[in-house]
């Protein structure tokens, strides 16, 4: 499927970042094929107060879809960009997608519903419930989520989870018509805490603990059930409830489930070669199992176990002696299940390794590595094989394996190596072992090794892990849906810091979900939060930290500094102080450690950004999985205890990195624009090819680290850094109307030219905060701060300043003031050889002229205004110029109704009032 609403909203092969693109997609998918008017769009983002730049904003997301759908949208002024094949249309009033049916998971949750409705009328529950659970499996989350809900998404909302919740009930009524009551017990007790006032789904409830011997428990259901309905809505139970409470209690026959005896097992058997009778079983002891119990409250990992079961399955059908397909390796970071995996797996294969399963952990209890020829030993042991010739006092690690391929010859055994170091490490013990299917479990994937099935293990999801709290931490987790959710998220929906959040809250009477939440929400103290006895996340993850090199845990403390959730390889470099190749060694090392993840990032085909790494990993982006960036900070802290100038220098680094790159981007998006980012000795290396050709896309990709690096710049004291980077990105900020990000940087880098003394960086800064204010209709506080830049700035500022005031005078209806202003702001500008701020000027005075309807001054100055701009070589107001004028050319009347006043921003009234 391409499109997803049945979660978090999303579609391939790119969804947007932004939140609110995303809604313009999510509400077109919901009304698929049909035409939703802009202004029901602009309704669904801002409510009752859009910005004046609503409807350029809205064909920027428009285009930004499109592109992200492979059409051929440049992201600029328009929303044009329609190709062959572009399911997003602009259709007059508005736009339209059209996918097909199994593109969108919508649809597909319709038709397998409907299907399984008709299935359960028919009585076919075992079809109606494969069909209404395929349906339930294309949820990933609460419908349309992940981005802000306006008036037509929180219904479609609403309506969807009902749904969801229907096509639940009638599953769970299928599965109870086909005698599954014990399957379904913990599933409808975790459903019944989660909807108290679904009645249905506490009959469905009463009924399953009734037919598995559980009367007392039935009767308790409903009690608990009749609490909360009259807690929360004052009423009692409906006639299903009551009268299924008092068939229970009357032990009517007709409730329970009248189970026929299932078949014996079969015995398992080997088959011959050429359908040979049955061979007799092989000498030696008989079946071993060596094994833990599998873990009671195992939790999701459906795909994987059915992956790893087919690979068992398999591996004993082919016999397993070519070493090829008999080894399956499980890896994964510290914490993420690979042990509970493959014990589940071996658990689940009895009938395929009637000889024997056990496991071998591969460290000892100190956390180090067990030698090859200790980990014989013990095996065999476990096989029982102590009394052969040799064993009590082996000469070797070749007698060792020559005793154990003699153990295992022709059995069909199971070994789990648990927790294996390296190849070096597993090796010889599986040239020992040509017959024995072998499970490793590993934090690194152990990619040296011939001819293994790999499977590689990731985070639980987000419902699983919430299942995985619920049940886990008993019924004060369970009564907390929103905590229970939360405490998910920050352990990262890694299990094992799900398991030991539970636990600590299980082992304390006294402490709720909500404070294991809050306790939990500091970054730094998170993760002495989860520990408990010698449960203990930190240690576990520290151990993986402590295996690699002191190269490598320098870097990882450092790549703290990094912003989040990741970052290009340049980053890595400046923090760490080295090349691109160096920065990509440590990282890649990193990575296959588990102490960093790797992605691709998108490519927009025209190469620049491998073209500035010539022969590294390119365009891949790093970032650090859950929990372990709380031990970079941790890590890192102790290193500035040790090293006070380390973080101070590496974020220094990594400021003028960002410079570099937001100074070429600024250059290419509004030449001349900035004062500040062209100034000093910053260092200007690779900045043009990571850019690129598409300097708003790369703002785009790094505007979350951008911020973070001026946050950073400031906490550090850097001023002058601080300084230059927030007014580098102050043109993309007003390009695409990110005003909290603007006013967030401005406001920290005006702080930042204050403390430095800065006089000329202090003026640009309150000057684009008056342009901020301005966009904004706060008319008083963008005069204020025009005026205290000109005062500040002096003559430097002036031109610039003065257009400034001259905007907010027209639109306040004075254009007589503002003329005068505008001429003031020209001659000002000339004066002190300032292009932009005389083109600026000439834009002003264009308008103004409008305002007295005189059209052949105001395309005059227009003119006067592109020819500026394209002596700057700054293409945007130059096509900018030439399309106001065209307009005003075009129109019967000379004076059109809307006006772009400037590019991109739209006055939606007549120039007249």
């Amino acid at each position: 499927m391409r499109f997803r609403v049945l979660g978090p909203v999303s579609m391939a092969p790119r969804t947007p970042s932004a939140a609110k693109p995303r809604a313009v997609l999510a509400t077109l998918l919901v009304q698929n094929g049909s035409v939703v008017p802009a202004h029901t769009l602009i309704d669904e983002l801002w409510a009752t107060e859009p910005p004046r730049t609503a409807a350029t904003t809205l064909q920027v997301y428009v285009s930004q879809l499109r592109k992200a759908l492979g059409g051929d949208s440049d992201g600029g002024d328009s929303d044009g960009g329609e190709t062959a094949g572009q399911p997003l249309l602009t259709q007059p009033p508005g736009y339209l997608i059209q996918v097909g049916p199994d593109e969108l998971d919508l649809n597909v949750f319709e038709s397998l519903r409907a299907e399984g409705r008709t299935a359960y009328e028919r009585r076919d529950y075992a079809n109606a419930s494969l069909l209404l659970g395929r349906a339930l499996t294309l949820w990933t989350g609460s419908a349309l989520s992940g981005i802000p809900h306006g008036p037509c998404l929180e219904t479609n909302a609403v309506r969807l989870d009902e749904l969801r919740t229907e096509v639940l009930e009638q599953r769970i009524s299928a599965d109870l018509w086909l005698g599954r009551h014990h399957e379904l017990t913990g599933e409808l007790m975790a459903l019944a805490n989660e909807h108290p006032m679904r009645e249905t789904l506490h009959a469905h409830l009463m009924v399953a603990l009734y037919r598995s011997g559980r009367q007392s428990d039935a009767l308790g259901a409903y009690q608990r059930a009749r609490r909360a309905l009259i807690d929360e809505l004052g009423v009692e139970p409906g006639p299903v409830l009551t009268r299924l409470q008092e068939r229970i209690l009357a032990s009517d026959p007709a409730l329970a489930w009248q189970e026929e005896p299932p078949p014996p097992p079969p015995v398992p058997t080997r088959a011959a070669p050429s359908g040979a009778p049955p061979a007799d079983p092989p000498p030696g002891p008989g079946p071993v199992l060596w094994l833990p119990p599998a873990a009671s409250d195992f939790t999701g990992r459906g795909e994987e176990l059915a992956s790893g079961g087919r690979m068992l399955a398999e591996a004993t059908g082919g016999g397993g002696g070519d070493g090829g397909a008999r080894v399956l390796a499980v890896s994964g970071r510290a914490g993420v299940g690979k042990t509970a995996l493959a014990v589940r797996l071996a658990h689940g294969a009895a009938e395929s390794y009637p000889d024997g399963r056990v496991l071998l952990r591969l460290r000892d209890a100190g956390g180090r590595a067990v030698t090859p020829a200790a980990a014989m030993t013990t095996l065999l042991r476990r096989l029982r094989r102590e009394d052969l010739p040799g064993t009590a006092s082996p000469r070797g690690q070749d007698e060792l394996a020559d005793l154990l391929y003699r153990a295992t010859e022709g059995r069909k055994l199971l070994l789990v190596l648990d927790d294996a170091v390296s190849e070096g490490q597993v090796r010889p013990l599986l040239g020992a072992l040509p017959d024995t299917t072998v499970l490793v479990t590993g934090r690194r994937a152990l990619g040296g090794l011939d001819g293994v099935q790999h499977l590689v293990l990731d985070v639980l999801e987000p419902r699983d892990a919430e299942r995985l709290l619920r049940e886990a931490g008993g019924r004060r987790m369970a009564e907390e849906p929103r905590a229970t959710a939360e405490i998910a998220r920050l352990c990262g929906c890694l299990p094992l810091a799900l398991r030991v959040a539970a636990a600590g809250l299980a082992a304390r009477a006294h402490w709720t979900a909500p404070g294991l939440a809050r306790r939990l929400r500091d970054e730094r103290t998170r993760l002495a939060a989860l520990a408990l006895c010698d449960l203990n996340v930190r240690g576990s993850l520290l151990t993986a930290c402590q295996e690699v090199g002191d190269e490598e845990r320098r870097a990882f403390r450092l790549l703290a500094l990094a912003p989040q959730p990741d970052f290009p390889l340049w980053t890595v470099a400046a923090l760490l102080g080295t090349d691109l190749s160096g920065a990509e060694r440590l990282a890649e090392e990193l990575t296959r450690s588990h102490l960093l993840e790797a992605r691709r990032a998108e490519d927009d085909g025209n190469g620049a950004v491998e073209s500035a790494v010539e022969g590294s990993s390119g365009a891949v982006r790093y970032g650090f999985p859950s929990l372990l960036r709380n031990l970079a900070v941790e890590m890192l802290d102790e290193l500035a205890a040790a090293e006070p100038r380390t973080a101070p220098r590496a974020t220094e680094r990594l400021g003028r990195a960002w410079l570099t790159l937001a100074r070429h981007a600024d250059a290419r998006l509004a030449p001349g624009r900035d004062t500040l980012a062209g100034t000093g000795d910053f260092p200007d290396e690779n900045g043009a090819a990571w850019v690129g050709p598409a300097p708003l896309r790369w703002f785009r990709e790094e505007s979350t680290g951008l911020l973070e690096a001026v946050r950073q710049c400031h906490a550090a004291g850097l001023w002058r850094l601080c300084c230059a980077l927030a007014s580098a990105a102050g043109g993309y900020y007003e390009a695409c109307a990110l005003w909290d990000d603007w006013e967030t940087a401005h406001e920290l880098a005006l702080d930042a030219a204050r403390h430095g003394e800065d006089a000329l960086a202090e003026a640009t800064l309150l000057r684009s905060l008056g342009d901020l204010a301005w966009q904004r209709r706060r008319h008083a506080r963008a005069l204020d701060r025009y005026r205290l830049a000109r005062h500040v700035g002096g003559a430097a500022s002036e031109g610039r300043c003065l257009t400034g005031e001259a905007d907010v005078l027209l639109d306040q209806g004075q254009t007589a003031r503002a003329s005068r202003t505008y001429e003031r702001a020209l001659a000002a500008s000339r004066a002190s050889r300032d292009p932009r701020g005389a083109m600026e000027a000439l834009r002003g005075l264009a308008f103004a002229a409008l305002r007295r309807e005189d059209v052949a001054t105001a395309l005059d100055r227009l003119a006067a205004c592109g020819a500026e701009a394209e002596a700057l070589g700054d293409n945007r107001w130059a096509s900018y110029a030439r399309r106001v004028a065209d307009r005003l050319r075009e129109t019967p009347t000379g004076v059109p109704s809307t006006l772009e006043v400037r590019p991109g921003i739209w006055l939606i009234a007549s120039p007249h009032t």
